[in-house]
């Protein structure tokens, strides 16, 4: 009864996990395809998840040691939430620093990982698999020096102890690699005394010159078993598709096909807000190759090389994109408001209660949306000690109105707001806070706030790139002498921008509502001025019919 028990309650909770959690856009960029080559890894976490970075430090450990893992943990700090141990692990004698955050995404070594959600069939859901994703994260980051080592450490432990997750995708980078993890589970009937591997997984490295992105289904595409330089799986990756007829030996191994079989083809009707989001990063950094932006009834490259060197700055555009210039621009037409505002909210239910539009419809995609936690662009270089090689540039709530902060892999501790960040009550102590206020107030008056923003984000982030250089040659010769001393300097060096870039932007926000708390009326150059309403929307809204009619009808 107590395993009925626990099997049911770990059935819902990945119920809850899977529909909640597919919203975030990964990005990674190759070595060669970068203009300092560097490898880049990004990530959005677009929904309510845990934003509280901090560090949680390496070191030894004793034998007997155990680990607890707690269950969708990435959700720690949601309302009426509490985090459940599922189980235990050994501890490993050794682990490494770690930055744990929702999707825990950067370690001593400069590994970084970004996530995203594909979800997959149901056939594959595993209700007694041990793990979620951010547990195998967590666990690879503490436990892996190189990519590589973080996909073994990940996909070992998911075939031992089982995979209870929805289908997931990394993008994972060490300075040297950069590949794209993908895992599900091994299926209904999985138990842990049934001797099969409790997951489903594969690697496929990224190609030094190309790009990557990725947008809630899976991504991998054709797994090729006879180049093991570039690929990586697990042990039992045909069984199950063989065993369900989902394959045959001969065929081509589509990994994304068979898992997320959903999300292509003529049933993926729902999967615009995947491959929207797909086409249009790709369409950005290669215009060149005129992909089209069809839904996921055709797949788009595994990753294509990018028309001129890409930057940090770059992946930064491609984060505030609104779909801007295309058809689908989600600050045109009348629900975008009388003020061009990007932002939507959901249909209420039931969801589409209108005969001439199909169950799939939605609002478009853009890769920049509010309900974002935090997103972050890191570098990861292989010619610079771990400590100043990988920097992760951090951003707090909505991608197009933060700003980008950097975290050194070397930081031995972040200032403890930044790891707190209650987001039930509002508190200006709380530098999460700031951020969303910030994108949240913008919405009074988007057309005039958003410009206001991206010049005064763009300034702050300009001064963090200008010092970049100055401040890593002073860590590297810190480093020479005591990489103590290089780690002491850089966490400084981090928590002082953190705590400088809060005030900054608590001081921001007070200027964004002086001038436009008192709508329709704002003061600029000592001048009172009042706006009105773009004549094109006063005529889509029927402006004044209401007494035309009146007048035309004698009343």
């Amino acid at each position: 009864m107590k395993r009925i028990s626990a099997t049911l309650f770990a059935g819902a909770a990945l119920i809850a996990a899977a529909s909640a959690s597919v919203a975030c856009t990964p990005m990674g960029v190759g070595p060669k395809a970068t203009a300092d080559g560097s490898i880049l890894v990004a990530h959005t976490c677009d929904s309510w998840y845990d934003a509280r970075v901090r560090v949680v430090p390496g070191g030894e450990h004793q034998p007997g040691e155990m680990v607890d893992v707690k269950i969708v943990s990435c959700m720690d700090s949601r309302p009426g939430r509490s985090l459940t141990v599922a189980g235990q692990i050994p501890q490993v004698e050794r682990t490494y620093t770690y930055f744990h955050i929702g999707y825990p995404f950067l370690n001593e070594h400069q590994v970084m990982i970004g996530e995203h959600t594909w979800t997959g069939r149901d056939e594959v859901q595993s209700a007694s698999g041990l793990f979620y994703i951010e547990n195998l994260e967590a666990l690879g980051l503490q436990r892996g020096k190189t990519a590589r080592e973080v996909i073994k450490v990940m996909g070992e432990l998911a075939e031992k102890y089982g995979y209870g997750d929805g289908g997931e995708g990394l993008v994972i980078s060490d300075g040297k690699e950069l590949w794209v993890f993908e895992i599900c589970g091994a299926g209904l009937l999985w138990t842990k005394d049934s001797g099969k591997p409790g997951a489903i997984w594969a690697a496929r490295r990224v190609p030094d010159d190309e790009f990557f992105v990725g947008a809630n289904r899976s991504r991998l595409g054709v797994i090729d078993f006879n180049d093991k330089d570039n690929f990586m799986y697990s042990a039992n990756i045909t069984a199950l598709a063989e065993e369900m007829g989902w394959w045959k030996k001969g065929e081509p191994f589509n990994f994304s096909h068979i898992f997320d079989n959903g999300s292509y083809g003529e049933a993926a009707k729902n999967s615009f807000g995947s491959s929207r989001r797909e086409w249009r990063a790709f369409d950005i950094v290669a215009p060149s190759l005129k992909l089209t932006p069809g839904s996921g009834l055709q797949d788009y490259p595994f990753s294509v090389k990018p028309d001129h060197k890409l930057t940090v700055q770059d992946l930064e555009k491609i984060y505030s994109d609104h779909l801007e210039g295309t058809p689908y621009d989600m600050t045109k037409g009348l629900a975008a408001g009388p003020f061009g505002s990007p932002a939507r909210f959901r249909p209420q239910k039931p969801k589409h209660d209108m005969e001439d539009r199909k169950a799939w419809a939605s609002w478009e995609r853009a890769i920049a949306v509010p309900q974002c936690s935090y997103s972050f662009i890191g570098q990861t270089r292989a010619d610079l000690p771990a400590a100043i090689g990988g920097v992760l540039w951090f951003g707090l709530a909505a991608p197009d109105t933060t700003v980008y902060t950097p975290i050194y892999a070397g930081v031995t501790e972040l200032p403890q707001n930044w790891g707190d960040n209650d987001r039930v009550n509002f508190n200006t102590e709380n530098p999460w806070w700031a951020f969303n206020f910030v994108q949240q107030w913008a919405q009074h008056r988007w057309d005039m706030m958003y410009p206001e923003i991206r010049a005064k984000k763009a300034a702050i982030e300009q001064r963090y790139f200008d010092a970049q250089p100055g401040v890593e040659k002073l860590a590297l010769e810190l480093y020479a002498k005591a990489p103590a001393a290089a780690k002491a300097f850089l966490t400084n060096y981090c928590a002082t921008n953190m705590k400088a870039l809060e005030k900054d932007w608590w001081a921001f926000a007070a200027q964004l509502i002086s001038k436009y708390g008192q709508m329709p009326f704002y003061v600029e150059d000592n001048k009172i001025k009042q706006p009105g309403y773009d004549p094109e929307w006063l005529k889509a809204v029927d402006f004044g019919n209401t007494m035309a009619d009146d007048v035309k009808n004698g009343r």
